[in-house]
């Protein structure tokens, strides 16, 4: 039916109106340009389960990439815009906006805090533009949730850097040029940058997966690999380092996940408008009406919060437990909103003609990857109550 080409974002309470022209602008054009690159080629990538690489170019020439930072190429955009980038990138789908938050919040995000002049010049630039692909390396086979207990650990040799273990499920593995490879070492949690080729290191995709198809999910083998001391990120210094990385791709998702809310929310929509049963639309009975307003419900009062989250990003101000409660909500607010509308769609809303059945697998891994609900869950009870609960 091509529901996703008349696409209309859903702004019931007029919050259009409280971001800046530029705000709405950088929204649109991404918007214009999901629209008409990436949902016509969507649906071929998640069914075979390749990742569109077509499009990097024009992602890296648009800015998109790393685009909150501040120089080496970067757009310098500030966290709202950010945000509305993502939101508009996961209304395509969540591989590609993966994609995008890997490279800037957990790749040139951690050169850029804590690389050396050095390592900035000659990584930045290139990842902002997309002439080269970057991973993350902290989750581990047997540490997800507790990427403290890593056991893959360098040895500092003389001069040199021996690293040994294995990473899991890291977005754009097999295809980096570059992984940010976090390890144990006699001082704690420390960044490494590992070059792709570098002999001992290698990848290994894993397949079979429901959700995020259109996306690379691959491991990483670390075995002997030799660094010089160049490869370190010497402003790394503790779990603190990789945790701050993750706070910068949750707030992404928090917005994201909203993008994704708002397709489904809307092909819903527009399809119990059309759907003729038992005489009338399916949009006139009252069970679908109240699964529309609790949808749209939902997905203002999410705008809302992450609307005050970027503000407060942008002044400085935000906390990692504020981000939790925003990729939090955000993904349980998704996640209902593709139930809902997989009911509404009725057996349409299993096939991929429809965009719903894809954000309805995509949205479990989302779910679970840069801290499960539970996580984030503990880690707001924790802000409240001041007591730990993770052991």
């Amino acid at each position: 039916m091509g529901l996703g080409d008349t696409f209309r974002g859903l702004d019931f309470a007029r919050i259009d109106s409280l971001f800046t022209e530029e705000e709405r602008m950088i929204r649109d054009s991404v918007r214009e340009w999901v629209t008409g690159e990436v949902l016509p080629v969507i649906e071929h990538h998640f069914r075979e389960g390749t990742f569109p690489e077509h499009l990097i170019p024009a992602i890296g020439s648009m800015g998109l990439l790393g685009a909150n930072l501040h120089g080496y190429g970067c757009a310098g955009l500030g966290a709202v815009a950010y945000g509305l980038i993502m939101q508009e990138l996961e209304r395509g789908d969540s591989g590609l906006r993966s994609f995008v938050s890997v490279q800037g919040g957990l790749v040139m995000y951690p050169i850029h805090a804590f690389g050396s002049e050095a390592q900035k010049s000659r990584w930045l630039p290139i990842l902002a533009k997309g002439d080269a692909i970057g991973c993350f390396g902290l989750t581990e086979p047997d540490h997800g949730s507790d990427p403290g207990s890593m056991v893959t650990r360098a040895v500092r040799k003389r001069d040199r850097w021996v690293i040994n273990g294995a990473k899991a499920w890291i977005t754009n593995g097999s295809v980096a040029d570059v992984s940010v490879v976090w390890a144990q070492t006699e001082n704690g949690i420390r960044g490494f940058l590992v070059e792709k080729g570098t002999p001992g290191f290698t990848t290994k995709d894993h397949t079979g997966k429901f959700s995020l198809r259109a996306s690379v999910t691959s491991e990483l083998i670390l075995q002997d690999v030799e660094l010089g001391e160049d490869a370190l990120l010497p402003g790394s210094d503790g779990l603190k380092s990789p945790l701050m990385c993750l706070t910068q791709a949750r707030y992404g998702i928090a917005w994201g996940v909203i993008g994704l809310a708002q397709c489904v929310f809307d092909e819903a929509l527009q399809y119990s408008k059309q759907r003729i049963m038992f005489g009338k639309p399916v949009a006139g009975f009252q069970l679908t009406q109240r699964k529309l307003a609790w949808m749209a419900t939902e997905i203002t009062k999410s705008q809302l919060l992450n609307l005050h989250l970027g503000r407060l990003k942008e002044a400085g101000t935000i906390t990692p437990q504020q981000v939790s409660m925003g990729k939090m909500n955000g993904c349980r607010v998704a996640r209902e909103c593709t139930h809902f509308a997989r009911e509404i769609l009725g057996a349409n809303g299993v096939a991929d003609e429809y965009q719903t059945g894809r954000h309805f697998c995509n949205i479990e891994a989302v779910y679970t990857y840069e801290g499960t609900d539970d996580i984030h869950t503990l880690i707001v009870g924790q802000e409240l109550t001041g007591l730990p609960a993770f052991s």
